[in-house]
């Protein structure tokens, strides 16, 4: 058992002290997965990747009632709230313009690289239809898109192997694709 899962277990006994412990074990991996998703962002984006841990930890540990399982289930806890914080923030953005409109997003290896705030929108609209369909896939995407993981580390967080990830990778954009198009019309 790792430290990780232990201290898990410890602040789901209600421990006191184990959060402060929890910290600095995932600090740096968090950090690292955070930096590693902004720098994916467009220029001029205004959240730094110390903000976005920070937030997503305040969002973590506030939650007194959520209790997480292993090291895994904090890790895609954590996507999820980075994914949130990244989602509000360009919905926060997109409000103060003069009111934006879509724009055609091809979900590709190449959407990973840079992505605007519609296009972060879009994503997210179509990956929550997504997750009604299927919930493992869309969590794949969550990890992949959203936090920048690897499909190897994806695979890790979600307890599956790097094959079936790969495949699960594929139907997902296939998926996502479909659903970003026909919500955008022809071009």
């Amino acid at each position: 058992m790792s430290d990780v899962t232990r201290i898990l277990e410890a602040i789901g006994r209600g421990d006191p002290q184990a959060a402060d412990q929890l910290l600095p074990l995932v600090y740096e991996e968090l950090r690292r997965l955070a930096s590693s998703k902004m720098a994916q962002e467009a220029p001029g984006h205004t959240l730094q990747a110390t903000a976005l841990v920070h937030e997503a930890w305040l969002r973590l540990a506030g939650d007194e009632s959520r209790k997480w399982n292993d090291r895994s289930h904090f890790f895609a806890a954590a996507a999820e709230a980075m994914r949130r914080i990244l989602v509000e923030n360009a919905r926060r953005k997109n409000r103060q313009r003069r009111g934006g409109g879509l724009q055609r997003v091809e979900f590709d290896e190449a959407a990973l690289a840079v992505a605007d705030d519609q296009q972060v929108l879009a994503v997210n609209d179509a990956l929550e239809k997504f997750a009604g369909v299927d919930k493992p896939k869309a969590e794949l995407v969550k990890l992949r898109y959203f936090v920048g993981l690897t499909i190897e580390e994806a695979a890790e967080v979600l307890g599956i192997s790097r094959a079936t990830a790969k495949r699960h990778w594929a139907y997902a954009r296939t998926w996502l694709y479909a659903e970003i198009i026909g919500n955008d019309g022809p071009a």
